[in-house]
């Protein structure tokens, strides 16, 4: 991952959140909340909670008396997710590097990441801070995005702008959000940071949008790879979009698009 694969800043949080939570993040913010509340924890800190999906769904089904602490890298994002919740005495924003919790040991009963720890830069070293904060039996609940060939639109937007740019193809997408697919690694790092009775299950869900401008929009100007993009040639974002956006009708058609997401869902005592 490169430095610049952890800088969400600019328009990219309203983007993302307007165009990426809908299109791939909501459904499986649905599945996370739901896992994270039937453990019926008293205290949860989330880590890299973005512009706050989870934190919006979590928020209602956890008990009036628990306390709900969210955190992200970057606080543009969590300005964002701030702005977004409603007002609730429960929960209490940080701005927090996942690698290094400003929190006391044995802290949460459980710790939940949506897609987040492909950005650590240390998955182990980030993997221990969270078995730290949590009280022993606690719960390390997160997700990861599958392999970029197992998310066609991301798939497609990518080899769109490998047609766009063949000398020096923007990569982001595979390399960090679908960086980390393998269920064998990520076993292996959790149980290095010494978490026990780890589980992995892989899940598809279906990614829909009313047009196949909206994923070439999410993706080349909500996400990362809009610096990549506007890195390769100044001036070249909305061609770029224009070209994936076309790339996606040839293979999803002109009207209503629909297309398979696919993620890893972990969860581990500590």
């Amino acid at each position: 991952m490169l430095e610049t694969d952890k800088v969400f800043a600019g328009s990219i949080p309203e983007n993302y959140d307007r165009y990426m939570v809908p299109l791939i993040f909501k459904p499986f913010a649905v599945d996370l909340a739901r896992r994270a509340a039937a453990l019926a924890p008293g205290a949860i800190l989330e880590i890299a909670a973005g512009t706050g999906v989870v934190t919006r769904v979590l928020a209602p089904k956890l008990s009036a008396g628990a306390s709900y602490i969210v955190t992200d890298l970057n606080q543009p994002m969590l300005d964002y997710a701030a702005s977004r919740q409603g007002p609730d005495s429960r929960i209490q924003w940080h701005q927090a590097d996942a690698m290094a919790l400003p929190f006391e040991d044995g802290a949460f009963d459980l710790v939940c990441c949506q897609f987040g720890a492909m950005f650590f830069p240390d998955r182990v070293s980030a993997y221990r801070e969270a078995k730290r904060v949590l009280k022993p039996g606690g719960h390390f609940l997160f997700n990861v995005w599958d392999r970029i060939e197992e998310n066609l639109f991301a798939n497609d937007v990518t080899n769109a702008l490998a047609e766009m740019f063949p000398n020096d193809p923007p990569r982001f997408l595979a390399r960090t959000p679908h960086g980390y697919h393998d269920p064998a690694l990520i076993r292996s790092e959790l149980e290095e940071a010494g978490f026990s009775h780890v589980v992995i299950e892989t899940r598809a869900e279906q990614s829909r949008a009313s047009s196949s401008r909206i994923p070439a929009v999410a993706y080349c100007q909500g996400t990362l790879l809009r610096n990549e993009i506007e890195a390769r040639e100044a001036g070249k974002l909305e061609a770029a979009t224009d070209h994936a956006a076309s790339v996606i009708a040839d293979r999803h058609g002109s009207g209503e698009v629909t297309a398979k997401i696919q993620a890893h869902v972990i969860v581990a005592v500590a």
